[in-house]
């Protein structure tokens, strides 16, 4: 038997955790009610504290890492999980406890509905509450903003977003591993260099309760540089294969 053939939903949700045990549970939990009939999936990022043993007793199937190999890796592995395991959509959501899955819920309707691909939730469209984010990600997130429209010509207000709904044709592009910083951002310019439909749709966030942000200090000056250079690299390749062909 197959794991398609196991497979009785056409939904799974996945989060990336890594010493997540404070938060994981009730993440989970919260699942289950405003997303009743979607499976769970916790990808494992290497945690050395008890996260992997709390997902499962709440009824989640979890993917472990030996050791930490980073969010790029942990993303791609759920991407990769969802498509193997023969669902037709895919959700995610990160272990802190910032986001709301009651959010989930209208985004996993966008797609099924066919209005789009992929759709993103975003913390700073009008409508996404009261969320605060660092000053760091305040710069980093408009740098990213303004560099994403000229690359793909279409404003993305939450390019670093962790929540999003996909269906069968994203899973694809968003399981192939990534090379930078910021997986998000790379997704999203695979997700337009193929030409799917993305739609940004506003969520509330919580301020983080439990553990520390990575984004912060010199990390988050170097991840916004390595994105930004990311972005100009491959906009010059593009540049240059729209002339080759052209002459």
């Amino acid at each position: 038997m197959t794991e398609q053939d196991k497979n009785t939903q056409d939904t799974v949700v996945f989060i990336c955790a890594w010493n997540e045990e404070d938060s994981i549970g009730g993440v989970i939990d919260e699942l289950r009610t405003y997303v009743p009939d979607a499976d769970i999936l916790v990808v494992n990022d290497g945690s050395k504290d008890q996260t992997e043993k709390i997902a499962q007793s709440h009824g989640a199937s979890v993917v472990s890492f030996s050791e930490n190999r980073g969010l790029q890796a942990a993303i791609a592995e759920g991407y990769h999980q969802a498509l193997n395991r023969g669902y037709q959509y895919c959700g995610r959501i990160d272990a802190d406890g910032q986001h709301r899955p009651q959010d989930l819920w209208a985004m996993l309707r966008a797609v099924k509905d066919d209005q789009c691909d992929v759709a993103i939730g975003s913390r700073f469209l009008p409508g996404s509450g009261e969320y605060t984010p660092e000053p760091e990600r305040v710069i980093g997130t408009t740098v990213l903003r303004t560099l994403m429209k000229v690359r793909i010509g279409t404003p993305i207000t939450d390019g670093t977003s962790g929540m999003y709904v996909v269906n069968q044709h994203a899973m694809r592009l968003l399981s192939i591993p990534y090379d930078v910083g910021a997986p998000e951002v790379q997704g999203i310019l695979r997700l337009a260099d193929a030409e799917l439909r993305i739609l940004e749709i506003p969520v509330s966030m919580r301020q983080r309760e439990h553990g520390q942000s990575s984004f912060v200090g010199k990390r988050a000056v170097h991840l916004v540089a390595s994105v930004a250079g990311a972005l100009l690299v491959g906009e010059g390749i593009r540049r240059r294969r729209r002339r080759k062909i052209l002459s």
